[in-house]
């Protein structure tokens, strides 16, 4: 384009110049989540605490107190054991993804990941926090011991969801030929379990916890080992941030690999020796928190204020929490279950 032209044109194409300036300072501004949460002084985090009844779409359980504390750890790593966290609460994974979406949190915590959100709300998935899978509440006096004892055995669900195709696909294909029993309504199901009409329900592990957690004697009842599916739930954050991503990501790998030390809260500040793994994450070495603009010892800080994955499995989830969830799939590798971390390094 010649001098004159450019100079012509310069007028009509300034507006633009300047629109698209400002629409990449704004992205460049959103994409910096830790700069933004250290501004604030505070995390925005949301978490997923369910819709009162069964909605056929979110079928997990009450997880919320778990989600929570993977918030306070994240807030921990980005802002010091003092670290504030505005909680917002959502009914469905669904409006936690799209309020993540639009910047109404900077992390949400509680949802399946998926490729679908993962394209629609332009969201990424950190490692799982939780394994769910689909399983079975049974009657103690029923005498099941496994899935295969429901051959003949009436097993209540709820219809119309992906749970229901699950049972039926499952077991048919194993040759168990159980006796469908399905509900429309949650208290209806649960009726029919307390009143025998049927010996088993079948649902995601954690939301047959909350309906065990919820029976006047749930010591009746128990949750069998066999699972039909993996349900995983993770955290979230927008994408086009990858040290933010990398900050959830290994805080949640730095709770894992503090429990497969030994290295609970009262104990990780006292750490030492000359194993690199630990010297890794209470410290020692800066690579970690260089890379990611933390606190040299921010890991040790993380489990110095939460506890190891396995202390925060307990009191939210676990053996001292309402839903009293063996550890099952959420143990360590090294105990048999799934929960495993990269190093942090």
């Amino acid at each position: 384009m010649k001098a004159s032209a450019l100079k012509t044109a310069m007028p009509r194409l300034l507006p633009w110049l300047c629109a698209g300036v400002l629409v990449i300072a704004a992205a460049l501004a959103r994409a910096d989540t830790l700069d933004q949460v250290r501004a604030r002084g505070h995390l925005r985090c949301g978490v997923v605490v369910g819709a009162e009844d069964w909605n056929k779409v979110d079928l997990h359980g009450p997880l919320a107190p778990l989600d929570a504390a993977i918030c306070a750890a994240v807030a921990v790593a980005a802002l010091g054991p003092k670290a504030q966290v505005d909680l917002a609460r959502y009914a469905g994974e669904q409006d936690a993804e799209a309020a993540l979406q639009h910047s109404e949190v900077d992390v949400a915590v509680g949802v399946t990941p998926g490729v679908t959100p993962l394209m629609h709300y332009r969201i990424e998935f950190g490692p799982p926090v939780f394994y769910d899978a689909q399983g079975f509440l049974v009657r103690r006096d029923a005498q099941i011991r496994s899935v295969h004892d429901l051959g003949g055995k009436a097993v209540c669900y709820i219809e119309g969801t992906d749970l229901e195709r699950t049972l039926q696909a499952r077991t048919i294909a194993a040759g168990i030929p159980l006796v469908p029993m399905p509900f429309q309504e949650q208290g209806e199901m649960d009726d029919g379990l307390l009143a025998g009409h049927c010996q088993a329900i079948s649902a995601d592990l954690s939301k047959l916890a909350a309906t065990r957690a919820g029976f006047h004697h749930p010591e009746k009842f128990q949750l069998l080992s066999d699972t039909l599916t993996l349900q995983p739930v993770a955290p979230a954050y927008r994408q086009g941030d990858p040290r933010w991503g990398a900050i959830v990501d290994w805080t949640v790998h730095s709770l894992v690999l503090a429990e497969s030390l030994g290295l609970t809260k009262d104990s990780v500040h006292r750490a030492a020796g000359d194993d690199p793994v630990v010297q890794r994450l209470v410290g020692a070495d800066w690579a970690t928190a260089s890379a990611l603009g933390l606190a040299k010892d921010w890991a040790a800080q993380v489990v110095g204020a939460m506890g190891n994955y396995g202390e925060i499995y307990e009191a939210t989830v676990g053996a001292r929490a309402n839903l009293n969830l063996p550890r099952g799939l959420n143990a360590l590798w090294t105990e048999g279950g799934l929960m495993h971390a990269l190093p942090v390094q």
